[in-house]
């Protein structure tokens, strides 16, 4: 994000700054998926305070670890004057470092950690000992170590034993939440309507720097367009750059991960078949590492009845983006590439209707948090709540709700997220009674049917009064 256009953030602003309290040197990881506001969030926390910033090369094929190396003399020397130097390894220059933040309240971000160290075998052991034998003797120092979410992060530093009882805090950052994402992309002048506002962030997600790229003097559809199906679109070339930088030479592997759920969500061996990979427990780490990606997601599903879990899981995509870039961008580069979609309607797209119902599913569930304030629905009065499904069998039918909270006051509010081009009709009614008519309820339980839209209701249905609650999608922008 742009300084002047810093937005939300701010429990985990109030994190970093609970540690100015302490008496003792800190050691922090802060993660998240590319282009989530990690860098703008610490610019932001070290505002008015001396800090030294650091970022790692962005790889390429022909990036070495001494490019890393040279890389991180220049901005040292661009920051405190001292002179370059050609180091062989690191500890030479985690020394220089230390000596100019010894003393007083010192900030250091190495940003993008895994593009900074994977190079060199010994970068890990050498800034585990500039640690323990310089940085953590200054009372003052924080020394907060930044990168895209990876399994590179995981391995060697997290989890490391080297670095067993030295971390303070680690903090994952998340996509803004839909309130903190309209702000956003109404101080980049977006006027629109909620619908307008819907398609953009149906697309975006609340991933800061996608948002930033939507300029306020066009309309949703003509922003989609420019940075989506024009070769020289932002969001034309980003997922290529994402799992190159993420998963390097696995890329393709977790692609095919990834393109099997576009459709919709499936279960373990599901996926298995349709990445064409054999079950095993690589196939279970390699979805391990998407979820910890933010890419997608493990909704499990329960016993309504006993209020019990179940093993049944689906894998759902939960990145709208990366959605929307495999079924409608990846399938017409060439056409891109050639300046042929241009003038193209997005509703002209195939698939458009159920693809977006998906995209509108995901912003809502990825923001339960929004919509249980809006419900008044306190946390720890939840029982399970997730997207619930119910296999069918030979006594009763199976089920699929998109949002099913479980309450301990026997309150069950099932909601129904429900996109259409058009006014929500009557027949919703109908649907959602079938959904209830299949669920095996505990004695004295009550249905709270909650119905969620973004292109309003009909009266038929209000009328009607079947409805608990009846949200409309600007109700979780506010």
């Amino acid at each position: 994000m742009h300084p002047e256009l810093f937005v939300g953030r701010q429990e985990e602003l109030q994190t970093l700054q609970a540690l100015l309290k302490k008496r003792a040197a800190s050691l922090v990881v802060v993660k998240g998926r590319r282009r989530v506001g990690k860098t703008r969030l610490l610019e932001e926390f070290a505002k008015n305070k001396k800090s030294y910033f650091f970022r790692g090369l962005a790889p390429s094929d022909k990036t070495t670890a001494q490019d890393q190396r040279d890389n991180f003399s220049r901005q040292l020397s661009t920051m405190t004057g001292l002179p370059e130097m050609t180091a062989n390894d690191w500890s030479k220059l985690f020394l220089l470092l230390a000596r100019e933040t010894k003393k007083g309240r010192i900030i250091i971000v190495l940003d993008e950690i895994s593009w900074m160290g994977s190079l060199d075998a010994n970068f890990v052991s050498q800034l585990k000992d500039a640690w323990d034998t310089y940085f953590k003797k200054n009372p003052h120092l924080i020394l907060i170590i930044c990168g895209s979410i990876s399994t590179w992060i995981d391995e060697n530093i997290i989890n490391s034993t080297g670095f067993y009882g030295r971390i303070s805090l680690t903090l994952t950052l998340n996509p803004l939440p839909l309130n903190d994402a309209n702000q956003l992309l109404e101080l980049q002048g977006f006027k629109g309507s909620i619908y307008e506002k819907f398609k953009i962030l149906s697309v975006t997600g609340g991933v800061p720097w996608y948002i930033e790229q939507m300029i306020g003097g066009y309309s949703a559809e003509e922003n989609i367009k420019r940075q989506c199906f024009t070769k020289s679109g932002a969001l034309f070339a980003e997922y290529d750059r994402i799992f190159k930088e993420l998963f390097g030479k696995q890329d393709t592997l977790y692609k095919k991960f990834v393109k099997s759920l576009v459709a919709g969500h499936l279960e373990y061996h599901e996926i298995s078949e349709a990445a064409e990979y054999k079950s095993s427990g690589r196939l279970s780490n390699y979805l391990e590492n998407l979820i910890e990606a933010g890419f997608i997601t493990r909704d499990f599903t329960w016993d309504i009845k006993n209020s019990k879990p179940s093993d049944l899981s689906h894998y759902r995509l939960s990145d709208n983006y990366l959605r929307f870039y495999l079924k409608y961008i990846e399938k017409k580069r060439a056409q891109i590439e050639r300046g042929l979609l241009q003038d193209m309607a997005l509703s002209s797209l195939p698939g458009w209707e159920s693809i977006m119902g998906l995209q509108f599913e995901n912003l809502v569930v990825n923001n339960r948090d929004i919509l249980l304030k809006r419900l008044n629905i306190r946390k720890e009065d939840i029982i399970y709540d997730n997207p619930y499904w119910k296999k069918a069998s030979t006594i009763t039918a199976g089920c699929q709700i998109d949002y099913l909270i479980q309450t301990k006051y026997k309150n069950i509010y099932l909601c129904e997220i429900k996109f259409s081009r058009n006014k929500v009709n009557a027949k919703i009614i109908e649907d959602v009674k079938g959904k209830i008519a299949c669920l095996a309820l505990p004695k004295n339980t009550a249905i709270l049917p909650v119905l969620i839209h973004v292109n309003g209701v009909q009266e038929t249905v209000l009328d009607s009064r079947f409805f608990y609650e009846i949200i409309d999608f600007g109700d979780l922008l506010r």
